[in-house]
């Protein structure tokens, strides 16, 4: 982080005001027209242009996002995660791969309050249910339910985020309710 940056972060208002208007250049850069506009992204970031985010969620540096995904509320992607997909069709007899063409490309869900930790590669066509957490360098290559810890290569269940029903259920209201504002994580 350059000295401007640490004095920007030194004056709240200015901070927050700067960091506004560079995502809405980066909306217009990317061609960004289904994010909402809390929706934080960072620059060296490659995402396709009709990625939907809902309010607060946020994709870190070096991440790379294909077509056809949609982030809920308040997620976090870590820095490199990959969501990418599409396989070709490896199956033509006589056709080299590079011209058998592609199949559809099915659409990727991640619910709200998900964290993806850094590294972590989700595969096209998986839904990752609300609240749960991918663990750093993890394959994501089938769905993730809510509230489950996955990590692994390919990933699997580890643990839970809430031990127990009545944790799962106020925090289940909490993301059921109007989205919220809070204060944001320093980075380190």
């Amino acid at each position: 982080m350059n000295s401007l940056s640490r004095t920007l972060r030194t004056i709240p208002w200015v901070y927050r005001t700067a960091r506004r208007l560079l995502m809405v250049y980066r909306r217009w850069r990317f061609e960004l027209k289904h994010v909402h506009p809390t929706f934080y992204m960072a620059g060296s970031a490659c995402v396709s242009s009709d990625l939907v985010a809902h309010e607060y969620s946020f994709i870190n540096i070096d991440c790379v996002i294909g077509p056809k995904v949609e982030l809920g509320r308040y997620c976090m992607l870590a820095p490199r995660v990959s969501i990418i997909g599409g396989d070709h069709v490896f199956s033509k007899p006589g056709i080299p791969i590079i011209f058998s063409g592609r199949p559809e490309l099915p659409r990727t869900i991640i619910e709200d309050d998900v964290w993806i930790g850094y590294g972590a590669i989700i595969m096209a066509g998986t839904r990752i249910g609300r609240g749960a957490i991918i663990g750093a360098g993890a394959v994501v290559t089938r769905d993730v339910p809510a509230y489950e810890i996955h990590a692994g290569v390919p990933s699997k269940k580890i643990d839970v985020r809430f031990q127990s029903d009545e944790d799962r259920l106020i925090h289940d209201q909490l993301l059921s309710a109007p989205p919220i504002a809070g204060t944001f994580c320093p980075p380190s």
